[in-house]
């Protein structure tokens, strides 16, 4: 039997990618070079991400808040760092209105001062907050918001890099240091709960490097991924601002013994892009594969009707069925169930909601209705795989096979990604060789994560740019044992990630 994805995964990785975003009907691209149309199933996807993260990040006692798409220039030259970061990236508006001239629509009325169509709202959220926090009675300041971005993008890949794109943004002023850094890894343990419990995909929790470190950032923490080409995809970012921004923006505040001092910041993002790690870790050669908590729709029964007079008899069965599956809660709410009633052929729906990735497909015909069961299908099992259950058993489990669907994708993401981590690798010369595309027809001894010393000299990180190999984090879980750097053979100490990423 075809794959219903071609090329396959091992044939053209990047193409496969495409390809499922495409037969699951995700999204495509837009008129504008490096825009996406988010399309009803990719944005379901992204709800039910918004939706579970918005509660814990409410839970964790932050509010939202909505600031403007626009930021004035001058904002990003008050912080130097990063405005450089940021500089190769920026969309700028100049002017504000069109007038027609030999046809053609030309931008005319200059802009006193160019706005930077938002890449990140350090700077905007900064110039609120120095108005908002006049004492430490206002600390901590906990704001977030849901919005769009703007980077510049040379080269696009839907989801994962794209030129405007969705995320949420968490901003936070502080008293002290030690708040705001516990702030820190306060969201990146919630970014690890929504990528390892409800995404089920594996994470390293770690630091980033200088060369990697956000833009004007003391600290940034990181998730880091394994995809199934082995290349890392980072999954959010957490970063620890110091007093940087605040000196920049002059979120200053009068501390208890009534002296003025500048505010403690952070902030913490994860985007659309979680929806291509989602594609990459889980897929497979027939498409999407949705863990449970996640999938905007859980269970679909595909009505089979062999005979026209037998077609509401069978539609009310399945109808039965939805609303009693409705009347069941998976993690509080109730479950998302489809009853697909289109004039289709069977098989036909089938492949559409196997390339969609749905945990569980529930076939019913005159037969299940004679004997009172249902015909079940589970993404995680042989597509050609089903199992007749009667209707009350099904019922009694089918919270169980959820969970046990789950779990399956986490394992087996999971024990992919530690089968291709290296710990063996010793000096920079067997990191090039491991590296270096030659050994593609040794694939296990091509690519993957290295887990290897680093001296922490950030000088070093320039040799890796030819290998197009990065630092992807400082694992937060350090060995403490002592070894030789990989790059420069030096005593080091710092256990590093590295690897080839997105």
């Amino acid at each position: 039997m075809n794959n219903a994805i071609q090329p396959t995964r091992e044939q053209d990785y990047p193409e496969w990618y495409q390809q499922v975003i495409k037969a699951a009907d995700m999204a495509e691209n837009a008129p504008v070079r490096g825009c996406m149309v988010i399309k009803p199933w990719g944005y379901g996807i992204w709800e039910n991400i918004q939706k579970e993260l918005d509660e814990k990040i409410k839970a964790t006692g932050h509010e939202n808040a909505y600031f403007p798409l626009f930021i004035p220039l001058s904002f990003f030259e008050k912080e130097a760092a990063h405005v450089e970061g940021f500089a190769k990236e920026c969309a700028v508006v100049t002017h504000h209105r069109l007038e027609e001239k030999d046809g053609k629509l030309i931008p005319v009325g200059e802009l006193e001062e160019p706005l930077v169509v938002r890449p990140t709202s350090e700077t905007i959220i900064g110039d609120s907050f120095s108005r908002w926090v006049e004492s430490y009675r206002d600390l901590p300041l906990l704001i977030n918001q849901w919005a769009n971005v703007v980077r510049w993008e040379m080269r696009p890949r839907i989801f994962l890099r794209t030129t405007e794109f969705l995320w949420q943004e968490g901003h936070t002023a502080h008293a002290s240091e030690l708040e705001a850094i516990e702030e820190t890894l306060k969201m990146l343990e919630v970014y690890r709960y929504m990528l390892e419990d409800v995404l089920a995909i594996p994470v390293i929790m770690g630091e980033k490097s200088p060369g990697e470190r956000f833009p004007g950032a003391q600290n940034t923490y990181t998730l880091e991924a394994m995809m199934q080409d082995r290349k890392a995809l980072q999954s959010c970012t957490s970063h620890y601002l110091g007093q940087n921004f605040s000196k920049a923006s002059n979120i200053r505040f009068s501390n208890r013994e009534g002296e003025l001092e500048y505010a403690y910041t952070t902030s913490w993002g994860l985007t659309t892009r979680l929806i291509g790690s989602l594609i990459m870790c889980h897929g497979d050669d027939d498409g999407l594969r949705l863990p449970p908590r996640i999938a905007p729709k859980q269970i679909v029964i595909i009505p089979v009707i062999p005979k026209p007079e037998l077609e509401e008899e069978v539609i009310n069965y399945a109808n039965h069925l939805a609303a009693e599956l409705r009347k069941i809660n998976y993690y509080g709410k109730p479950l998302l169930v489809h009853v697909d009633k289109r004039d289709k052929r069977g098989g036909e729906k089938n492949w559409e909601w196997i390339k969609k990735g749905v945990p569980l497909r529930i076939e019913v015909g005159p037969r299940d209705i004679e004997s009172q069961a249902v015909m079940v299908a589970r993404r995680d099992k042989g597509i050609k795989e089903k199992t007749s259950m009667k209707r009350e058993q099904f019922l009694q489990s089918v919270i169980g096979i959820l969970e046990e669907i789950q779990e399956n994708y986490y394992t087996q993401a999971k024990e992919y990604r530690d089968a291709h981590i290296y710990r063996d690798l010793e000096t920079f010369e067997q990191m090039k060789a491991f590296f270096t595309p030659k050994n593609e027809e040794k694939p296990e001894i091509h690519g993957g994560f290295v887990l290897a010393k680093w001296c922490g000299d950030p000088k070093t990180e320039e040799m890796l740019k030819d290998l197009k190999v990065s630092i992807r984090c400082l694992p937060l879980a350090q060995s403490g044992t002592k070894g030789r750097c990989i790059l420069t053979g030096k005593e080091a100490t710092i256990d590093a990630i590295f690897a080839k990423s997105y």
